[in-house]
Order: structure tokens, then sequence, then C-alpha cells
């Protein structure tokens, strides 16, 4: 077994604190690679609270991971010692569903395994997550870190990228098209970004007047502070799409008026509690509401070097890991622009 340090919370009521583990040795197809940053989701902290009641303790978080592989298997083809390499929310899936033959990984209808807070395909061994100094995982689950972009500003792509590319990639948005992007923050700066690289017209919305300089430094050509009733009805029935990053309570009805005829209303974000959809703000306008979840594998890949073409990272702020729990509560406050990142040199 490999030994490991890491960042653990033992219980839902304790603070992630220092741990050593056991990663597994290197299987035929595995690849081990040190990590050098981990990005900080707002998962993580979800997660380590057990706010969705599916906690595995001991629990090592981060699912935003990169760094440079130090071993691989016998058989491994994809990686070689000294690669950049990545895993990000995924480390298997049972291959042989219908979704995983269709590089559907994360809608794997066996179960994927999480890379952290999940089990192995054998159901029974936990993973543990990037909150650590190296990893272990089967080289389908790899990625390839392009070596021209800044690896810290990488790490978050691998989450917050994926989780806003995904969506923009099925939808077909392209020149033309007017997307919205509804909330700026983790993964609201990556839907501007991808949106802008892939020729839409890109207007924020948001309910903070404040972030408007912010958002059109990041390319955004408009936008609306949803709280004044005369900016919000100037975009009635504009957008063809809605990429809807915001994870607090919010009336989906006010901003379905603001698509068009067959427009789509796209959820990435979670929020904690249901909400009443009126059956009027579908029907006149043949609208849609609909939700995506990340992206396999493959389309992973392909946002990486999509990235790599264009130059796109994440705007981060790194910290030292001992520095996490302040990273919490300031990303609670939306005190971050627009990611945290771990250095795990401070590990």
């Amino acid at each position: 077994m490999i030994e490991t340090k890491g960042y653990a919370a033992q219980t839902k009521d304790t603070p992630l604190a220092p741990w050593s583990f056991e990663r597994r040795e290197l299987g035929p197809h595995d690849v081990q690679f040190d990590i050098t940053y981990c990005g900080v989701c707002h998962s993580d902290l979800h997660q380590i609270r057990d706010e969705w009641n599916n906690g595995i303790f001991p629990m090592v978080p981060g699912h935003e991971i990169v760094g440079r592989v130090v071993a691989v298997g016998s058989h491994v083809q994809k990686f070689k010692v000294g690669d950049l390499a990545g895993t990000g929310c995924l480390v298997d899936s049972c291959r042989t569903c219908e979704n995983c033959q269709h590089g559907l990984e994360q809608y794997c209808l066996n179960g994927n395994s999480q890379t952290y807070n999940g089990l192995e395909q054998d159901k029974k061994t936990p993973t543990y997550g990037g909150y650590s100094n190296t990893i272990v995982v089967h080289e389908d689950f790899v990625l390839h870190i392009p070596e021209n972009l800044d690896l810290a500003a990488t790490a978050p792509l691998l989450c917050a990228g994926i989780t806003t590319y995904s969506p923009l990639r099925h939808w077909g948005v392209k020149p033309g098209h007017k997307l919205a992007v509804l909330g700026l923050g983790g993964l609201g700066h990556m839907g501007v970004k991808f949106g802008v690289a892939l020729g839409a017209e890109v207007t924020v919305l948001s309910t903070s007047p404040s972030k408007e300089q912010d958002a059109k430094a990041l390319g955004a050509h408009k936008f609306i502070v949803t709280k004044d009733p005369e900016q919000l009805a100037s975009v009635t029935g504009y957008f063809d799409f809605i990429l809807d990053t915001v994870s607090a309570e919010h009336d989906y009805n006010q901003y379905l008026a603001l698509l068009k005829t067959d427009g789509v209303h796209i959820c990435v974000g979670a929020p904690p509690t249901p909400s009443a959809i009126l059956a009027f703000s579908l029907i006149p306008g043949r609208k849609s509401l609909a939700g995506s979840n990340i992206g396999g594998i493959a389309e992973t890949q392909e946002m990486l070097d999509f990235c790599q073409d264009k130059n796109i990272v994440s705007d981060i702020e790194i910290i030292a890991i001992n520095d996490i729990h302040t990273a919490y509560d300031r990303m609670l406050k939306g005190d971050v622009r627009y990611r945290f990142v771990i250095d795990m040199a401070t590990l």
C-alpha cells in the first residue's frame, strides 16, 4: 500500500485536520501522480458537513486535482512518468451500461465511483480525494493537462470548467445565440468565458451591481441587475439559453420569462429546497427547464484541449491547506474571485 498524507473530516461535526491513510498499490492500468494543486469546490463543504445525507467518514475532499505522474502500471499506454495529469469528479464507472458506452460516465446507470465520498466499483472500498499528497487512478479516468496553461488555475476546470462547458456543448451554443449566465461565482465565471469563446452574445444576470465590472472584464457583453424590474423587463423573451449556476433559492419562473420560444433554462446549481414551476412559464413559449451534471471523461479532455487552444483557465486565489476553513467561510460570503486552489506543497 502507498502511505498518503491528507486532510480529512473524521465526522460531519469535526473540522478538517491532518490524517494519514493508504492508497492502493498500482494495478496494471493504474497511474499514480503526486498532487500539486487541488481546487476547492462548494460541494466539498456540503459533503464534509454531510448536508446531502450521504457522508462516508473519514472523508478526504477534493475533486479538482492536478499534478505530475510518478509511477504507472505495467500495462498503462496513455501516460508516462513526468506527464502532467489530472482527475476530476470521477475515478471509475461500470464501463458497460448504455451511458458509459456513449461516454456519459457521469450518468452511469450502475453507479459511478466519485473521486471522494464514494465507493470503488467493488461497492465496498471508500474513495479519498485530492486534499492529499498523491493519488492512484485507473488510466481511463486520468486526464492529460495542457503544459501551456497555468497549472494551479487549470485545477478548477476539472469541476467548475466541465460543469459549464458540457451543457453549452450539449445544447450547441454557437455564434448567433444569446446566452445568459445567472450568477457570477466559481461556475458562472467559467460559463462566461466558455460562452464568449463559443461565439455567443453573453449577458450576466446578477443580484449584485458591484459585479458588473468583473463580468465585463471576463468578456460578458451585457450585465443585468435582476433586482431592477426595468433592467429585467428589457430582456424579456430575449435569450436562447440561460445557464443557471445559482445554488441559493430563487424563482425559476422569473427567469423562464426571459427565454425566447424554444429557449432552454439549464440548471447546474443545486438549491437546497424544491421550487414551484408554473406550467404557464413553459407552455406558451415551448420552453424547457433542464439540468446537467459535469461531463464524461472524453468530453472533459475535449474541454481541456479547448482551453489549451483558447488559453482559458479559472480565476483563482491560491491558499495553504491549513487555511481551508477560512476559505470555506469566505466562500459562503461570496468573498472569492472566483475559485480557491490549495497549494499541496503546504500539506
